[in-house]
């Protein structure tokens, strides 16, 4: 706990509140009245920041220590937990895969390292932040800070869901009472954070509930992607409901969810100038990548989402593009996307590294303006890889992105799309009377893919313990959200196991593995930082990976 209050102390209150208040003791965790009212912007200040402490800065190691390349903040643990599948196949887990641990169940993912506190460390001090804002205004906020207070209760909300679902060994269907992680609010004590046991996921869901609640008295909408609104409130909930298996709530949460919002065209969500790189109508929630972010400035933009996740650059720079450390689609999951689904133009085929380099460039002369930047991405790789590569996500500002990664970089990230809510309601819908969720599914289905057919994508992964039809919406979640991190929560809610051992993967052997179930590496240990000051917590197991590669799966 010590270390987590010193996190915030460090991270928070100087970034944050100097910028307003000429004096403010850092031994507390909160502004007095006093110092707000000498500060005639502080609670605006404080309330944005819940939003830009979560990208833009080395939240964990600090500025001080640049180069860490999976240290920017809430975008890196989207990424952490989809790595921990099997859509997501990287190249290599071996040294300079930034997220290796996550993928290949790294003993780095265990108490006592970085990788393991991170997660933790972050969440905690968003937490904070939230809270921050709540003690602030108080019981009774004025009309001027309502609006903050709604976004603080909803945010906190939203870091609780993704904490249980991240810390929790099991579904709440299989065990409600299975436990979670401590909650921490704007009034517990030292004391009690000290002594501050592992509340169960029932607890945590009706804690979270319970904020949502109180965020909705508060909030408006405003379908602004950059802040949180009524409209994600309601998404929230809907997710909430949906990991609780509570369909006809999360049926009407859902469908409130969606007012203002339409779905992204297939032109829009294949855009070769700006794809995932700006906001779109369908957009709920969103954080931005802006030119003035630590992590955009240092070390050549290299330590950011973009870097990591955009595979056409031509400065040199960046990961993805051109130090051969992109990712891919994971070949089965490629193979089933119809070639009438505009999703499949997401990534590259699976029949371009056998083919001269003239022929290379013609064909990625469909998925870029600039082909030559794509064939540089997969000769930077050590097996000079195309086949699978990820197109989904590009530059910001067109030709002018793709020259300078200053401008190409600045992207806009997802966190809710009002697709995943037509997703919620049809699987809802259908877990309540299968036929109106077919209907539902059936209608999403063929704004991707006009020639789909319900029943053609019910793969069981190995474990039959969900129905068909709930099969048919999990993988519409896979192919519409890779990369954008659900696919983990999808597995443990749906207790499913994954597959990346069969004949033609595309995964690194020594990575090959096949589960029944959710893979035990996928519920993470606390932190040593928080079990050594919190007297109260009995951890998780520790994460040990697999010996050796699976059997092929016959599918």
């Amino acid at each position: 706990m010590n270390k987590i209050l010193k996190y915030i102390t460090l991270a928070v209150a100087p970034l944050m509140l100097t910028a307003c208040l000429d004096e403010t003791d850092m031994s507390r965790n909160y502004v007095s009245q006093e110092e707000l009212d000498q500060a005639p912007k502080a609670f605006s200040s404080l309330v944005n920041a819940m939003t830009s402490a979560m990208c833009g800065n080395y939240v964990y190691w600090g500025n001080a220590k640049a180069g860490a390349a999976n240290d920017y903040g809430y975008p890196s643990v989207m990424l952490q937990n989809d790595i921990m599948g099997q859509d997501i196949a990287p190249l290599n887990t071996a040294g300079t895969e930034w997220f290796g641990p996550w993928y290949s169940a790294s003993t780095a993912l265990n108490p006592g390292y970085a990788d393991c506190d991170m997660p933790w460390t972050y969440y905690y001090g968003w937490i904070n932040n939230c809270n921050i804002v709540l003690q602030t205004a108080g019981d009774e906020p004025t009309d001027a800070q309502k609006s903050g207070v709604g976004q603080a209760y909803a945010l906190r909300a939203m870091f609780y869901l993704d904490l249980v679902r991240m810390y929790v060994p099991q579904s709440y269907s299989d065990n409600p009472e299975a436990l979670s992680v401590p909650i921490v609010t704007d009034t517990t004590s030292l004391d009690k954070k000290r002594n501050n046991p592992r509340a169960t996921q029932k607890e945590a869901l009706a804690f979270i509930l319970s904020d949502l609640d109180k965020a909705e008295k508060y909030l408006t909408e405003n379908n602004d992607p950059y802040t949180m609104d009524l409209t994600v409130a309601y998404g929230l909930k809907a997710r909430a409901y949906q990991w609780m298996a509570d369909w006809p709530n999360a049926e009407k949460y859902a469908k409130l969810a969606q007012k203002g919002y339409t779905v992204m065209t297939g032109d829009q969500y294949t855009s070769r100038e700006n794809g995932f790189a700006e906001p779109t109508g369908s957009w709920m929630f969103a954080l931005k990548q802006n030119s003035t972010d630590y992590i955009v400035t240092n070390n050549d933009g290299d330590d950011c989402w973009a870097a990591k996740m955009v595979c056409e650059s031509g400065s040199g720079c960046g990961y993805a593009a051109n130090y051969g450390q992109p990712l891919y689609i994971d070949e089965h999951l490629y193979s089933s996307i119809p070639s009438t689904d505009f999703r499949k133009k997401c990534f590259l085929p699976f029949d371009l590294d056998d083919k001269s380099e003239a022929d290379r460039l013609k064909e990625l002369a469909d998925y870029s303006a600039e082909p030559q930047l794509l064939l540089n991405a997969g000769e930077a790789t050590a097996s000079n890889q195309l086949n699978g590569l990820n197109v989904k996500f590009r530059n910001a500002g067109g030709a002018a992105g793709r020259a300078s990664q200053y401008t190409g970089w600045c992207v806009a990230i997802p966190l809710m799309r009002v697709e995943e809510m037509k997703l919620i309601e049809a699987e809802a819908a259908g877990m309540q009377n299968e036929a109106r969720g077919i209907q539902l599914l059936t209608e999403f289905a063929k704004t991707r893919d006009p020639n789909y057919v319900y029943g053609t994508h019910n793969e069981a992964y190995g474990n039959s313990s969900t129905s068909a039809f709930q099969n048919e919406v999990w993988w519409e979640r896979r192919a519409e959200f890779w990369g954008e991190g659900l696919a983990m929560y999808d597995i443990k809610r749906l207790n499913k196991g994954i597959i990346r051992s069969y004949a033609g993967t595309n995964h690194p052997e020594g990575d090959r593995w096949n589960t029944n179930s959710t893979p035990a590496w996928m519920t993470r240990p606390i932190s040593s930082s928080e079990t050594q000051y919190n007297h109260s917590i009995v951890n998780n197991p520790s994460i040990t990976a697999p010996t050796e590669d699976s059997p092929e799966y016959k599918w």
